[in-house]
């Protein structure tokens, strides 16, 4: 179905392994595609509680596919109008409604690690090798990872990686918070479904798609008070419906939840409650 991602779903855990091992999994226009198409098809799939993102091989992503040489990033012909599409998978994966769990088996360079960045929970291989190595090809980040960068790790650290281009392994990326935890290979995606199933079995869809929106829109405000206007009217709007219900009572019966509640159809009436933003090309 796809030509660079496979996929695959179990205990309503959808997998998507980056699918070019013979090029350390290489992103490129084609993967852009791919990601985007399993993005939307996940988003709309309610059979589909979370979402596991790993490499095929030895790597997570190797970063951009460099093939063409010198001219890899010369996109003048394009003009005003060119979009990283990079960043068009990054802005994807923000406005997911489903949490997204990165299980980084090996290097995650470049765009391999900027593209992690908007992923909730990421979880690396003792294998693993990052590197935010654009100023040591000419280029300035992408993926929006001037944006999400700092606000993982702090600007101090974020600028360290990104004006050295250094790489740096899963010990430096844990202890700066880029990762939530180091496993031996065969243990990373053991404990990334391990983490996934938590949520799966024992949480509200729609409370985790809400909550997951929250949290991401609320770094971009100035104010607590955002965050106490929107808990307020989303409390008041689901606080009587059949979730809520179904987590008291199960909780007081002392067995696992039966949640009713789809993120299909059981949105509360104030979401979305953003504007989403459009591509307005800078000029010159």
């Amino acid at each position: 179905m796809y030509e660079t991602v496979r996929t695959e779903v179990a205990d309503r855990i959808l997998t998507v392994t980056l699918d070019r091992p013979e090029k350390l999994n290489a992103f490129g226009p084609r993967m852009m595609s791919d990601l985007l198409d399993v993005l939307d098809a996940a988003d709309a799939d309610d059979d589909i509680r979370v979402i596991v993102v790993t490499g095929a091989g030895r790597g997570f992503c190797a970063g951009a596919d460099v093939s063409s040489g010198g001219s890899s990033f010369d996109h003048r012909t394009a003009g005003a109008a060119h979009r990283d599409t990079g960043g068009r998978v990054a802005l994807r994966l923000f406005s997911c409604v489903k949490p997204v769990i990165a299980a980084i088996n090996g290097p995650a360079v470049g765009v391999g690690a900027s593209m992690t960045l908007p992923m909730d929970i990421r979880l690396a291989s003792t294998s693993a090798k990052f590197g935010f190595v654009f100023a040591r090809r000419g280029i300035v980040p992408e993926s929006a990872a001037s944006w999400f960068l700092p606000r993982a790790v702090g600007m101090q650290r974020a600028m360290e990686w990104v004006a050295t281009g250094r790489l740096f392994g899963p010990d430096e990326a844990l202890a700066a918070g880029l990762v939530r935890s180091v496993h031996p290979p065969q243990e990373l995606l053991p404990a990334a479904y391990a983490l996934a199933r938590e949520i799966a079995e024992h949480t509200s869809p729609v409370s985790v798609a809400l909550s997951r929106q929250m949290m991401w829109r609320m770094l971009g405000e100035p104010h607590p008070m955002a965050a106490h206007r929107l808990d307020s009217r989303i409390m008041g709007q689901i606080g009587g419906g059949p979730d809520p219900v179904e987590g008291v009572e199960s909780f007081l019966a002392k067995r696992p939840p039966r949640f009713p509640g789809r993120v299909g159809k059981d949105m509360p009436p104030v979401y979305p409650w953003w504007q989403e933003e459009e591509f307005r090309p800078l000029e010159p």
